[in-house]
Protein backbone atom coordinates (compact mmCIF):
# COMPACT_ATOMS: atom_id res chain seq x y z
CA UNK A 1 0.00 0.00 0.00
CA UNK A 2 1.89 3.05 -0.76
CA UNK A 3 2.48 5.82 1.60
CA UNK A 4 -0.16 8.51 1.87
CA UNK A 5 1.53 12.42 2.67
CA UNK A 6 1.11 13.28 6.72
CA UNK A 7 -0.29 16.20 7.04
CA UNK A 8 -0.39 18.42 10.97
CA UNK A 9 -3.76 20.08 10.32
CA UNK A 10 -3.27 23.21 12.83
CA UNK A 11 -6.82 24.86 14.01
CA UNK A 12 -7.96 25.64 17.59
CA UNK A 13 -11.20 24.12 17.46
CA UNK A 14 -12.68 26.15 20.64
CA UNK A 15 -12.27 29.36 19.04
CA UNK A 16 -15.09 31.67 19.67
CA UNK A 17 -15.89 33.96 16.78
CA UNK A 18 -18.72 36.35 16.82
CA UNK A 19 -22.23 34.43 15.00
CA UNK A 20 -19.89 31.32 13.54
CA UNK A 21 -18.66 28.37 14.22
CA UNK A 22 -14.95 27.90 13.48
CA UNK A 23 -14.49 24.45 14.80
CA UNK A 24 -17.08 23.32 12.01
CA UNK A 25 -15.58 24.60 9.16
CA UNK A 26 -11.91 22.97 9.71
CA UNK A 27 -13.69 19.65 10.88
CA UNK A 28 -15.53 19.35 7.14
CA UNK A 29 -12.50 20.60 5.85
CA UNK A 30 -9.73 18.17 7.35
CA UNK A 31 -12.10 15.11 7.13
CA UNK A 32 -12.44 15.88 3.26
CA UNK A 33 -8.70 16.07 2.82
CA UNK A 34 -8.49 12.59 4.37
CA UNK A 35 -9.11 10.86 1.23
CA UNK A 36 -5.64 11.85 -0.18
CA UNK A 37 -3.56 12.52 3.06
CA UNK A 38 -3.69 11.32 6.76
CA UNK A 39 -3.88 13.98 8.99
CA UNK A 40 -3.83 14.73 12.55
CA UNK A 41 -5.23 18.06 14.28
CA UNK A 42 -3.41 20.36 16.73
CA UNK A 43 -4.04 23.00 18.93
CA UNK A 44 -1.39 25.91 17.32
CA UNK A 45 -0.08 25.88 20.64
CA UNK A 46 1.52 21.92 19.93
CA UNK A 47 2.55 22.78 16.41
CA UNK A 48 6.24 23.38 16.66
CA UNK A 49 6.70 20.30 18.92
CA UNK A 50 4.99 17.98 16.05
CA UNK A 51 5.89 19.85 12.94
CA UNK A 52 8.95 17.69 12.49
CA UNK A 53 6.86 13.83 12.25
CA UNK A 54 4.36 15.52 9.31
CA UNK A 55 5.30 16.11 5.91
CA UNK A 56 3.26 19.43 5.91
CA UNK A 57 1.45 21.76 8.33
CA UNK A 58 -1.50 23.68 7.03
CA UNK A 59 -2.34 26.17 9.14
CA UNK A 60 -6.53 27.01 9.45
CA UNK A 61 -8.82 28.48 11.74
CA UNK A 62 -5.67 28.92 14.58
CA UNK A 63 -7.23 32.27 15.63
CA UNK A 64 -5.61 35.56 15.83
CA UNK A 65 -1.97 34.71 16.72
CA UNK A 66 -1.54 38.10 18.95
CA UNK A 67 -3.05 35.74 21.54
CA UNK A 68 -0.35 33.59 20.99
CA UNK A 69 2.38 35.83 19.91
CA UNK A 70 5.44 34.21 21.49
CA UNK A 71 4.57 30.46 20.87
CA UNK A 72 3.59 31.34 16.93
CA UNK A 73 7.12 33.17 16.35
CA UNK A 74 8.78 30.24 17.98
CA UNK A 75 6.62 28.15 15.21
CA UNK A 76 7.94 30.08 12.53
CA UNK A 77 11.34 29.82 13.44
CA UNK A 78 11.64 25.95 13.86
CA UNK A 79 9.96 25.70 10.54
CA UNK A 80 12.60 27.30 8.82
CA UNK A 81 15.06 25.73 10.67
CA UNK A 82 13.46 22.75 9.74
CA UNK A 83 12.37 23.40 6.11
CA UNK A 84 9.46 22.07 7.36
CA UNK A 85 6.57 23.11 4.12
CA UNK A 86 3.91 25.21 5.98
CA UNK A 87 0.67 25.73 4.33
CA UNK A 88 0.19 28.83 3.97
CA UNK A 89 4.00 29.10 2.86
CA UNK A 90 5.85 31.69 5.27
CA UNK A 91 6.59 34.36 2.80
CA UNK A 92 3.46 35.83 2.89
CA UNK A 93 3.85 39.60 2.82
CA UNK A 94 0.04 40.74 3.86
CA UNK A 95 -1.59 39.98 7.44
CA UNK A 96 0.85 37.16 7.77
CA UNK A 97 3.71 39.83 7.76
CA UNK A 98 1.34 42.41 10.34
CA UNK A 99 -0.48 45.33 9.07
CA UNK A 100 2.53 47.09 7.08
CA UNK A 101 1.42 46.26 3.81
CA UNK A 102 -1.17 48.50 3.87
CA UNK A 103 0.99 51.13 4.26
CA UNK A 104 3.22 49.87 1.53
CA UNK A 105 -0.40 49.33 -1.07
CA UNK A 106 -0.86 53.11 -0.10
CA UNK A 107 2.50 54.42 -1.01
CA UNK A 108 2.19 52.56 -4.07
CA UNK A 109 -1.40 53.38 -5.70
CA UNK A 110 -2.77 50.54 -5.08
CA UNK A 111 -6.85 51.03 -4.62
CA UNK A 112 -6.49 50.57 -0.63
CA UNK A 113 -7.99 52.64 2.11
CA UNK A 114 -5.50 54.94 2.87
CA UNK A 115 -3.82 54.08 5.54
CA UNK A 116 -0.46 56.16 7.84
CA UNK A 117 0.79 55.77 10.55
CA UNK A 118 2.41 59.22 11.48
CA UNK A 119 0.96 62.26 12.40
CA UNK A 120 2.51 64.33 9.65
CA UNK A 121 1.17 62.37 6.96
CA UNK A 122 -2.20 63.13 8.53
CA UNK A 123 -2.80 65.87 5.60
CA UNK A 124 -2.99 62.86 3.28
CA UNK A 125 -5.94 61.01 4.36
CA UNK A 126 -9.38 62.47 2.91
CA UNK A 127 -11.18 64.49 5.39
CA UNK A 128 -14.13 62.72 6.96
CA UNK A 129 -16.30 62.92 10.52
CA UNK A 130 -14.19 59.90 12.07
CA UNK A 131 -11.00 57.92 11.33
CA UNK A 132 -10.77 54.06 12.02
CA UNK A 133 -7.37 53.60 14.78
CA UNK A 134 -6.50 50.05 14.42
CA UNK A 135 -2.96 48.31 15.96
CA UNK A 136 -0.33 47.57 13.71
CA UNK A 137 -0.47 43.80 14.80
CA UNK A 138 -4.33 43.30 15.71
CA UNK A 139 -6.80 41.14 14.44
CA UNK A 140 -10.53 40.23 14.18
CA UNK A 141 -11.29 43.87 14.87
CA UNK A 142 -8.97 43.71 18.43
CA UNK A 143 -8.48 47.43 19.25
CA UNK A 144 -9.61 48.61 16.76
CA UNK A 145 -11.93 52.06 17.60
CA UNK A 146 -13.34 55.48 15.88
CA UNK A 147 -12.21 58.89 16.38
CA UNK A 148 -12.89 62.71 15.40
CA UNK A 149 -10.42 63.91 13.64
CA UNK A 150 -9.29 66.70 16.48
CA UNK A 151 -8.55 63.30 18.94
CA UNK A 152 -5.91 61.89 16.23
CA UNK A 153 -3.33 63.92 17.71
CA UNK A 154 -3.91 61.51 21.48
CA UNK A 155 -2.63 58.30 20.00
CA UNK A 156 1.28 56.57 19.58
CA UNK A 157 1.56 56.56 16.20
CA UNK A 158 4.40 54.33 16.23
CA UNK A 159 1.89 51.30 16.78
CA UNK A 160 -1.18 51.92 15.20
CA UNK A 161 -2.47 52.28 11.93
CA UNK A 162 -4.87 55.50 10.97
CA UNK A 163 -7.55 55.55 8.24
CA UNK A 164 -10.64 57.39 7.09
CA UNK A 165 -13.78 55.87 7.98
CA UNK A 166 -15.24 54.80 5.31
CA UNK A 167 -19.20 55.12 3.87
CA UNK A 168 -19.74 52.38 2.04
CA UNK A 169 -22.22 50.05 0.67
CA UNK A 170 -21.47 46.51 1.20
CA UNK A 171 -18.52 44.29 1.56
CA UNK A 172 -17.25 41.69 -0.41
CA UNK A 173 -14.92 39.24 -0.48
CA UNK A 174 -12.89 37.05 -2.83
CA UNK A 175 -11.75 33.51 -2.42
CA UNK A 176 -8.56 32.15 -3.81
CA UNK A 177 -6.65 28.93 -3.50
CA UNK A 178 -2.84 29.52 -5.05
CA UNK A 179 -3.78 31.96 -8.01
CA UNK A 180 -7.14 30.34 -8.67
CA UNK A 181 -10.01 32.50 -7.94
CA UNK A 182 -12.87 29.89 -6.21
CA UNK A 183 -15.65 31.75 -4.72
CA UNK A 184 -17.02 35.53 -3.76
CA UNK A 185 -19.08 36.46 -0.59
CA UNK A 186 -20.56 39.48 -0.02
CA UNK A 187 -22.49 41.11 3.30
CA UNK A 188 -25.30 43.01 1.75
CA UNK A 189 -26.18 45.27 5.17
CA UNK A 190 -22.89 47.23 6.57
CA UNK A 191 -25.11 46.83 9.95
CA UNK A 192 -24.12 43.00 9.79
CA UNK A 193 -21.47 42.08 8.36
CA UNK A 194 -20.90 38.74 9.43
CA UNK A 195 -24.19 37.43 7.13
CA UNK A 196 -22.64 36.21 3.86
CA UNK A 197 -24.27 35.91 0.58
CA UNK A 198 -22.98 34.19 -2.21
CA UNK A 199 -21.94 37.22 -4.86
CA UNK A 200 -21.26 36.90 -8.28
CA UNK A 201 -18.19 39.14 -9.65
CA UNK A 202 -17.68 41.62 -12.47
CA UNK A 203 -14.57 40.90 -14.75
CA UNK A 204 -13.94 44.67 -13.34
CA UNK A 205 -14.30 43.08 -9.71
CA UNK A 206 -12.11 40.02 -10.22
CA UNK A 207 -8.95 42.57 -11.70
CA UNK A 208 -9.26 44.54 -8.66
CA UNK A 209 -8.87 41.35 -6.35
CA UNK A 210 -6.51 39.45 -9.19
CA UNK A 211 -4.10 42.78 -8.31
CA UNK A 212 -3.79 41.73 -4.92
CA UNK A 213 -3.10 38.37 -5.39
CA UNK A 214 -0.29 39.32 -7.42
CA UNK A 215 1.30 41.40 -5.39
CA UNK A 216 1.73 38.94 -2.58
CA UNK A 217 3.35 36.46 -4.55
CA UNK A 218 2.30 33.29 -2.70
CA UNK A 219 3.07 30.68 -5.00
CA UNK A 220 0.83 27.97 -2.81
CA UNK A 221 -2.26 28.67 -0.28
CA UNK A 222 -5.43 29.76 0.44
CA UNK A 223 -5.92 34.17 0.08
CA UNK A 224 -8.85 35.98 1.32
CA UNK A 225 -9.03 39.55 -0.26
CA UNK A 226 -11.47 41.50 1.34
CA UNK A 227 -13.32 44.87 0.29
CA UNK A 228 -15.47 47.45 0.58
CA UNK A 229 -17.78 49.01 -1.98
CA UNK A 230 -18.26 52.49 -1.92
CA UNK A 231 -21.21 55.00 -2.41
CA UNK A 232 -19.52 55.72 -6.03
CA UNK A 233 -18.82 52.18 -6.83
CA UNK A 234 -15.50 51.55 -6.11
CA UNK A 235 -14.20 48.70 -4.88
CA UNK A 236 -11.10 49.66 -1.91
CA UNK A 237 -9.18 46.68 -0.20
CA UNK A 238 -9.66 45.97 3.68
CA UNK A 239 -7.27 43.67 4.14
CA UNK A 240 -5.47 40.70 2.19
CA UNK A 241 -5.70 37.76 4.47
CA UNK A 242 -3.01 35.05 3.70
CA UNK A 243 -2.69 33.33 7.37
CA UNK A 244 -5.43 31.76 8.61
CA UNK A 245 -8.05 33.36 6.27
CA UNK A 246 -11.85 32.05 7.46
CA UNK A 247 -13.61 30.69 4.56
CA UNK A 248 -17.24 30.78 5.28
CA UNK A 249 -18.11 27.44 3.49
CA UNK A 250 -21.10 26.98 4.82
CA UNK A 251 -22.36 30.01 3.10
CA UNK A 252 -21.71 28.93 -0.69
CA UNK A 253 -23.59 25.47 -1.98
CA UNK A 254 -22.11 22.12 -2.12
CA UNK A 255 -20.85 22.13 -5.71
CA UNK A 256 -18.38 25.54 -4.93
CA UNK A 257 -17.60 23.50 -1.70
CA UNK A 258 -16.31 20.21 -3.49
CA UNK A 259 -14.74 22.43 -5.97
CA UNK A 260 -12.80 24.10 -3.16
CA UNK A 261 -11.82 20.77 -1.45
CA UNK A 262 -10.36 19.55 -4.90
CA UNK A 263 -8.47 22.86 -5.55
CA UNK A 264 -6.90 23.04 -2.18
CA UNK A 265 -6.07 18.92 -2.55
CA UNK A 266 -4.44 19.57 -5.80
CA UNK A 267 -2.61 23.01 -4.36
CA UNK A 268 -1.20 20.75 -1.46
CA UNK A 269 0.25 18.21 -3.81
CA UNK A 270 1.52 20.48 -5.55
CA UNK A 271 3.41 21.79 -2.63
CA UNK A 272 4.84 18.43 -1.96
CA UNK A 273 5.91 18.13 -5.18
CA UNK A 274 7.69 21.15 -4.85
CA UNK A 275 9.64 20.51 -1.63
CA UNK A 276 10.31 17.02 -2.58
CA UNK A 277 12.21 18.05 -5.73
CA UNK A 278 14.17 21.11 -3.08
CA UNK A 279 15.28 18.30 -0.83
CA UNK A 280 16.68 16.10 -3.20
Amino acid sequence: MPVRPRVLFVTDLAYQARGRRYCDEDIFLSSRLRGDFDIALCHPLDAAALLDAFDVVVVRNSGPVLHYQQEYDAFRRRAVERGALVYNPLSGRADMAGKQYLLDLTAAGYPVIPTVDRPEDLHALPETDQYVIKPKAGADSIGLTFVPRERLGGFDHGDVLVQPRVDFRHEVSFYYVDDAFQYALYAPDPDRRWVLEPYRPTEADLDFARRFIDWNTLDHGIQRVDACRTREGDLLLVELEDLNPYLSLDRVDEPVRDAFVRSMTQSLHRLLDTGQRIRR
